[in-house]
């Protein structure tokens, strides 16, 4: 899976160097201050690519004493460098194209500049897409991160090529550095974004989507045993999992037929909903007397009260550090 993920960043990496040699040499010739923008951007695309490849040959090493989680989390510091690195493009951008309008120059051969600039936003697009799905399928958030900036990269060029065409058929020069500024916008934007989800995920922000689908197969395949699953925290290390929870069941339950449970659980998690590893840490909660009002468990030798509703399982009652009888009353 790895080699595989290397192999997509790669392509990734010498098409981006090739377009960005085609998107340099579309500027020295016609000059145009937006191509430049373009250009400058994809820039990125290359050292991004390269820094990709080093983040994804680092996350595949085995856990260590070091770095008993693995070293999948560079792979958030990978797309924190790339959203750093447009954005700082995006102000080069913004800079050039203001500078534009204290020094303005003539173009030259723009519908050469038309050409070259849409060949490459066909590939990009092209290869964006390619980027995205097989990011998902594997799945790497830095092969998703760097082919929705590619894709960024594809809309921005069909942008420029619009106003290209505008200054071809009408002769208003202007509208080069305007749609500089637009694109310097567009970029510091996507910059933004990348450096917020590198900060999320650095930071251990709960990915909510992650979250609901753990708790919709826990309820899904919750045993009458587990009366309820609760403080429970997921963190992600690349492409793996480490789930925190802990599960209440009745407390005269041996210790074999608990970790029974619990791997049954475990084996769904990870057949179910990851491609990648999820670790669990699960902490055992005995019963008591309060919890019998919701326990699911038919004829039990122990209960002191009678049953009266079952709690379906959501975030209110999942995350919080407290048994469902005690968040209830």
């Amino acid at each position: 899976m790895i080699k595989k993920e290397f192999k997509v960043i790669l392509i990734s990496l010498i098409v981006s160097f090739v377009l960005t040699g085609a998107k340099f040499g579309a500027y020295f010739v016609t000059h145009s201050v937006a191509i430049l923008s373009d250009a400058l951007e994809s820039i990125i695309n290359v050292v991004a690519g390269a820094f990709a490849c080093y983040s994804i040959y680092l996350s595949s090493k085995p856990k260590d004493e070091n770095h008993p989680y693995g070293h999948g989390k560079v792979e958030f510091f990978s797309i924190g460098f790339e959203g750093a690195m447009i954005f700082i493009a995006g102000c080069l951008i913004l800079v050039k194209a203001i500078s534009y309008f204290f020094s303005p120059h003539e173009l030259h051969k723009v519908d050469s500049g038309i050409y070259i600039i849409a060949f490459t936003s066909v590939v990009n697009y092209v290869l964006g897409k390619y980027l995205v799905n097989q990011g998902k399928k594997i799945p790497s958030i830095t092969l998703t991160g760097n082919g929705h900036h590619i894709l960024t990269d594809a809309y921005s060029s069909i942008g420029l090529i619009v106003a290209l065409l505008l200054i071809q058929f009408t002769g208003y020069t202007i509208i080069d550095p305007i749609a500089s500024i637009i694109m310097a916008i567009l970029i510091l934007t996507k910059g933004y974004q990348l450096m917020r989800r590198s900060i999320s995920g650095l930071m251990d922000e709960t990915d909510m989507q992650v979250v609901d689908k753990i708790i919709a197969l826990f309820s899904a395949n919750r045993s009458p045993r587990m009366i309820d699953v609760h403080n429970m925290r997921v963190q992600q290390y690349g492409n793996n999992y480490h789930i925190d929870c802990h599960i209440t069941m009745p407390y005269y339950l041996s210790l074999a037929e608990t970790h029974d449970e619990i791997s049954r659980l475990e084996k769904l998690v990870n057949e179910q909903l990851f491609s990648g590893e999820a670790e669990f840490f699960i902490h055992m909660d005995p019963c008591t007397p309060n919890g019998c009002e919701h326990c699911l468990v038919e004829a039990c030798p122990v209960r002191q009260h009678p049953f009266e509703r079952r709690i379906e399982w959501d975030r209110n009652n999942v995350l919080p550090n407290a048994k469902h009888n005690e968040a209830t009353t």
